[in-house]
């Protein structure tokens, strides 16, 4: 596509305005009153719309489309009208892929190393990305296009997640995005989500029991949306990226999705990934001299599995299975939106099939709460706890996700799983390009070397709009992905992007006109991995992917010296992408304080008022592994007040103070699996009154247990026992509320609907530390020493 006539002017962005001298005449009526006429801002003439999908933990052999089990009918509908591409490679974690495809630079030189929780102070692994950097949104938006995102957004530094901002990296802020529906974050509940309309946060409109699904209300928000779009603007092009959480843990799906699956997957994950094998290149989407990799010792054979436990592992896959096809049709309604609005084959679509491989977060036995194992936790979720829960995998009182088997049969003919960026199982994704207006070889199958860095220069290119070199007075660095346009037409093409590097946690590799050197370094669902050897230690391996599609044979005995060559690209490009220093620490990283990171509030202690909410773990002082309290003021009406006066956490994890039946009340939920309640041995009387929590941890060690001890004005009224805490984190996507508790609910006490409190909250203070004074706050000092403690 050429370049528009004013493409010199499009380079600095906004578009300066500019007015063309003439007669101005001093009467409006004069007959020589002339000015032209006012034109609305447009992309050039032949701009498409553009629709981005970008589907969440899904491994390359897992949709039908590309030979695996989980029907995909949209998916094979876009791939018999357009493209289907074997070799389009992600980052092998999502807010690292999200930041690549949203601005076409590589995950490091955007400060996206990881995902946003253990951000750093490096430049490539701090979270922040440089104002150099624009994203592809706003460069199309002030171009002229219409922008909106649905879905997940985990770009957001985590000090600037709560709802007060500031919202730089937030996609309705600085993210360019017009309209913004979804989550800011890892991973939601599909049942109860966090949801976030703009900056403002915003509930779900039903509950589960009245049908809602956070995948179908995201689709339900885009199809409104591109609907009005093109009622009021049909000559305006739209770019809509299409995001959701699915088919990230927790696997949320309704049962009857799940029941297509029954049996299926009884024969386990070393079958299942030979059938998939077959069907990948009965399909012709893997070569048909590909070698399936073999199974690694970390991850256990199906045969070697506990018999008894099996059913409860093929129940994993069964609802993972439905989960992806419920998310690939409610693409196919964004689709078929599309078709209604008669802008189908203007319209470039992106169906990419996972933001990197699929996941192996759920340890070799699977979860029933995955939030176990990121808590060091998992030996609580025995093979016989597992067994009882069994039937409510899938449902709104599960958080669960699937074996590392299954991890890697999804991920077929590759190894490994999604955090290993060393090897094509943790970053090769399926992909589909559906252009009908341009792309003529319908069906057909491309297999040049791609990237998700790629997508931001293929839409300017087709747009016919040129790359920034300026946005908001801020000199911009070049994209550093090549336009994939050029393989619309052939696909004999020769490859364009032949040098691309990898790095997640040290697992690291490179690529180079078909050769890839690569090196694992840690497992991803071992939290704790003692023998991690030293980056210099690490084993390297060569592959020749000019005839060995899958990494099935490794040359590096064989040619030594091109694999030193390449190692030394590697660190060229390392370098030059701001990778270095490696790091693979992960607990470590979780702490603010160890990692280098800044956070929103300082010091142990926080002061809140009732009507707060939404508050992420990293919006709060933080509690764990340590002694606390809780101390607020509050009016209790003469007949009594019950409700939530502050919750941290939910069904799944979390701590709350609360009064019911007018008794003061302390709820500690350990992962959904142990409940300890502390409640006061007398009523709270009418008045205003202080109420007091105490927690005094064990120590020690991580997770240690702690005494309880409640007080009403000072005086003693209530003493009891926490066995275990969470060591780590509570929630990916519960938060901390005053006055009331949104999502799922710490105790089975009360539900989300019933949760305000209903007498008066005047303030509430959250302390750390042992507290050795007479357990009462004088309430004209409270303000004075929570300012002065942060």
């Amino acid at each position: 596509m050429t370049k528009p006539a004013d493409a010199r002017a499009r380079t600095m962005l906004p578009i300066p305005d500019q007015r063309r001298p003439g007669l101005t005449t001093f009467d409006a009526k004069d007959p020589d009153t002339s000015y032209p006429p006012i034109e609305p801002l447009l992309p050039p003439e032949g701009a498409p719309n553009v629709l981005v999908v970008l589907l969440d933990d899904v491994g390359f052999g897992a949709a039908s489309v590309f030979g695996g089990p989980c029907d995909t009918p949209t998916a094979e509908r876009l791939a018999a009208g357009g493209l289907r591409y074997n070799r389009f490679h992600t980052t092998a974690l999502c807010a690292p892929t999200r930041s690549a495809l949203l601005t076409g630079r590589n995950h490091h030189s955007v400060g996206m190393g990881s995902i946003t929780e253990t951000a750093t102070s490096a430049p490539g692994n701090c979270s922040v990305r440089p104002n150099t950097k624009a994203p592809l949104p706003l460069t199309l938006r002030l171009n002229g296009y219409s922008t909106a995102q649905f879905g997940k957004c985990h770009e957001v530094p985590v000090w600037q997640s709560s709802p007060m901002g500031p919202f730089d990296a937030w996609p309705s802020g600085g993210g360019g995005f017009e309209k913004f529906y979804g989550f800011i974050g890892g991973e939601n509940n599909q049942w109860d989500p966090a949801l976030y309309d703009g900056t403002t946060p915003v509930e779900a409109p039903r509950t589960p029991e009245e049908g809602y699904h956070l995948t179908e209300d995201l689709a339900d928000h885009a199809v409104a949306w591109m609907r009005q779009q093109k009622a009021l603007m049909p000559d305006r092009p739209f770019f809509v990226y299409f995001a959701p959480g699915a088919t990230h843990a927790p696997h949320h799906v309704p049962r009857e999705w799940a029941e297509k699956y029954a049996g299926m997957f009884d024969d386990g994950w070393d079958v299942q990934r030979e059938r998939t094998f077959a069907r990948q290149k009965q399909l012709g989407v893997v070569p048909a001299d590909a070698g399936l990799t073999v199974r690694h010792d970390e991850i256990a054979a199906w045969d070697d599995m506990p018999d008894d436990l099996k059913p409860v592992l093929a129940r994993q896959m069964e609802v993972y299975a439905g989960f992806l096809e419920h998310t690939d049709h409610q693409v196919g309604r964004l689709v078929d939106t599309l078709q209604d609005l008669g802008v189908l084959d203007d319209t470039l679509v992106y169906y990419i099939i996972g933001d990197n491989g699929a996941s192996a977060e759920g340890t070799i036995n699977g979860a029933f709460n995955e939030m176990a194992n990121f808590n060091g936790m998992a030996d609580l979720e025995t093979p016989d706890f597992m067994r009882s829960k069994m039937a409510e995998f899938g449902s709104p009182t599960s958080y669960n996700h699937y074996s590392v088997g299954w991890a890697w049969a999804r991920n077929t003919p590759f190894q490994w799983t999604k955090q290993v960026a060393s090897h094509w199982g943790g970053t090769r994704n399926g992909t589909i390009v559906h252009w009908p207006s341009r792309i003529r070889d319908r069906g057909g199958l491309r297999s040049q070397f791609t990237h998700v860095i790629d997508i931001a220069p293929t839409v300017l290119e087709v747009a016919g709009l040129p790359e920034p070199a300026m946005v908001n007075g801020v000199q911009q660095a070049p994209i550093e992905g090549t336009s994939m346009a050029y393989t619309f037409e052939s696909a004999e093409e020769p490859e364009r992007h032949d040098l691309q590097y990898f790095e997640m946690f040290g697992n690291r590799g490179i690529y180079h006109r078909g050769w890839s050197a690569v090196t694992k370094h840690r497992t991803p669902w071992l939290l704790r991995q003692p023998d991690v050897p030293a980056f210099d230690d690490d084993v390297w391996e060569l592959y020749d992917g000019r005839v060995d599609y899958s990494q099935a044979h490794d040359l590096a005995a064989e040619q030594p010296e091109r694999l030193r060559s390449l190692q030394r690209l590697w660190l060229i490009e390392a370098v030059k992408h701001d990778v270095i220093p490696l790091d693979d620490r992960t607990g470590e990283r979780i702490n603010p304080d160890l990692a280098g990171r800044p956070v929103l509030v300082r010091g142990g202690s926080q002061l809140f008022f009732p009507g707060m909410g939404r508050l992420s773990e990293n919006s709060v002082v933080n509690i764990k592994n340590k002694s606390f309290s809780v101390t607020a003021e509050v009016d209790v009406p003469d007949g009594g007040a019950d409700g939530v006066i502050i919750a941290q956490g939910g069904g799944f994890g979390g701590w709350s103070v609360y009064t019911r039946d007018g008794l003061l009340r302390f709820a500690y939920n350990v992962l959904g699996i142990h409940h300890y309640v502390t409640t006061s041995e007398r009523r709270i009387p009418g008045g205003t009154h202080q109420l007091r929590m105490e927690f005094a941890y064990d120590g020690g060690a991580l997770g240690r247990g702690g005494d309880v001890t409640l007080y009403c004005d000072g005086d003693t009224v209530g003493a009891g026992r926490v066995d275990a805490t969470q060591p780590m984190i509570f929630s990916s996507d519960e938060t901390t509320d005053i006055g009331y508790e949104s999502g799922t609910t710490v105790s089975a006490d009360y539900d989300a609907r019933t949760s305000r409190y209903t007498g008066r909250i005047h303030w509430v203070q959250l302390d750390t530390g042992r507290d050795d004074n007479d357990h009462y706050i004088d309430p004209e000092e409270r303000l004075r020493i929570a300012m002065a403690q942060q």
